[in-house]
């Protein structure tokens, strides 16, 4: 059990009552979802051991049952959902990318920024020159901004290293932060981002030296489980991508991709090496969106780049009524997604993708739980992690209705109370 949360241990806890409970049990994994679907708990209450559910039902029913239970006595009307999931961050980073977004909305291009020394060479730039002790600060207190809004796990890549011992020095960094973090953090390896402008050879060499030097000792210390890659014409191509996605199979890591943000085929090779996801999709066409929907990886829409950028979002409904799988994250970063605010963004994706309250839930629960190949979260079920986000309403609806502007009032993490508006 983690240390930070021993305070629980050994103690039963019943939360109530709650005016609703939506505990996103009994749904899909895959295809569109409509609201008659979502089974509502009405006066529930919620039975923790440890850092598990053991129980959920009607509060006097539990109460009945658990009578040496420390009941937590709600006052007023709340709804409980599962702590939401976000399955794609990149928030270990040195520095700030704010003249890249002001040169981004007075019409200079990607390119442009680039040139005058932005972009995400600015951010691998200052992530270098930061200790490992600054990157963990830093990622301390963008992860607990995240719990505070009701996201309990949160997956982070590395990526602005692009050495061996650069990418080792966020990992590792990220692996510190989450021994304090009050939320998880799930690393993920991302050292093929972009070839670093002052690497001397070629893109396959580079990748060739990542995957001979990296990954053992990604293994030797557990540092991540995770290979992600950036296939994009801006950074690495499908072939030169193959041999390292290859290796990091062999070696038993998971996979996922960057995938089709400015043009297509990173989401076919996302397939071909049969990844946990494809995440991005901004460019993916009705030909793209078919393939994944017959895959079993997940399609990770990231409406914070769309918003950053002002392009288009990933064509989540598409990707629903064709059958897949779509998770939503935030995809906070310093360059094209910085607001790093979950909840707003998946709502607005729901306004502007039509996307039911039950599909946008679903895809910040249990649907980006699979994104991280992680079955014990994103659904409220005995046996499960005692993960909730708890909201001050008599309905759940207002959750999305307030597009990002309604939080929690209350967070639960591993069967312990983390974040307590009122206190």
């Amino acid at each position: 059990m983690n240390s930070k949360y021993i305070d629980a241990m050994e103690k039963i806890t019943l939360i109530g009552p709650f005016k609703q409970i939506i505990p996103m049990t009994g749904l899909p994994l895959k295809g569109a979802l409509n609201d008659s679907q979502l089974s509502i708990i009405a006066d529930g209450g919620i039975v923790l051991k440890n850092e598990r559910i053991i129980a959920i039902g009607t509060f006097e029913s539990l109460k009945a049952k658990y009578i040496h239970a420390h009941i937590h006595h709600l006052k007023g009307n709340h709804v409980c959902v599962p702590g939401f999931i976000d399955c794609h961050t990149h928030i270990c980073f040195g520095g700030s990318r704010a003249n890249d977004y002001a040169m981004r909305n007075a019409g200079s291009s990607y390119l442009e920024i680039a040139k005058s020394g932005g972009g995400i060479w600015d951010t691998v730039t200052q992530t270098r020159k930061s200790t490992q002790e600054q990157l963990v600060k830093s990622t301390l207190k963008l992860a607990n901004r995240h719990l505070k809004n009701g996201t309990t796990t949160i997956e982070v890549k590395s990526g602005y290293g692009l050495t061996v011992n650069e990418e080792l020095k966020m990992l590792r960094a990220i692996k510190i932060a989450n021994n304090d973090a009050l939320a998880d953090l799930v690393p993920t390896c991302l050292a093929a981002h972009m070839l670093p402008k002052d690497y001397k050879g070629t893109e396959v060499e580079y990748l060739n030296e990542m995957s001979k030097k990296l990954f053992p000792v990604l293994l030797k210390e557990q540092l991540a489980n995770r290979i992600d890659a950036f296939i994009e014409q801006s950074a690495f191509s499908p072939v030169q991508v193959q041999p390292y996605f290859e290796t990091a199979k062999q070696m038993g890591f998971d996979i996922t991709v960057h995938a089709d943000q400015f043009t297509t085929s990173g989401s076919k090779v996302a397939i071909d090496f049969h990844a946990i996801s494809a995440d991005h999709l901004e460019a993916s066409t009705d030909k793209e969106v078919h393939h994944l929907a017959n895959s079993t990886t997940i399609a990770t829409a990231l409406p914070g780049a769309s918003i950053g950028l002002g392009c288009a979002f990933a064509p989540a409904r598409k990707i629903l009524d064709a059958g897949g799988a779509l998770a939503i994250a935030s995809d906070h970063n310093p360059g094209s997604a910085p607001m790093g605010d979950l909840l707003t963004q998946a709502s607005i994706l729901g306004t502007f993708e039509k996307l039911t309250n039950t599909e946008v839930l679903a895809g910040i629960t249990f649907r980006a739980a699979a994104a991280l190949n992680l079955t014990d979260r994103g659904i409220l079920k005995e046996g499960g992690l005692a993960d909730l986000a708890v909201f001050h309403t008599s309905n759940y609806q207002d959750i999305l209705y307030n597009q990002g502007n309604f939080k929690p009032c209350m967070v639960w993490k591993n069967g312990s109370l983390v974040y307590d508006k009122h206190n």
